[in-house]
């Protein structure tokens, strides 16, 4: 997988290295083919590759999370069903929430 990389960045050095040895050539014009011609294109090219591997680490990520809440969410339901105390624990019957229409005098 990585063997065209590697031959890219062969070729971006070795025109590198022509740059900076030719007689009109300059040091900072071959480090800049390097990194114009070598380093941007092939971490790009990087880059895009590893998307696919990257969502389904997210993916996997996700679904293991989904996963810890409903063992949790089921957990919590289980020990509140085997509770025997009363959700208001005060013995008396629950009232009406909502208080009955009357007629206005």
């Amino acid at each position: 997988m990585y063997i065209i990389p590697i031959a890219w960045l062969y070729v971006a050095l070795m025109m590198s290295v022509a740059e900076a040895t030719n007689s009109n050539g300059t040091v900072l014009g071959a480090i800049f083919t390097f990194i114009l011609y070598g380093l941007l294109p092939i971490g790009l090219m990087l880059y895009f590759m590893g998307t696919p591997a990257r969502k389904r680490k997210i993916r996997a990520r996700e679904a293991s999370e989904r996963e810890a809440a409903i063992a949790a969410h089921a957990a919590t339901t289980a020990a509140q069903a085997n509770t025997l105390v009363e959700p208001d624990a005060s013995g008396l019957p629950p009232a009406d929430s909502v208080a009955p229409v009357r007629k206005e005098a």
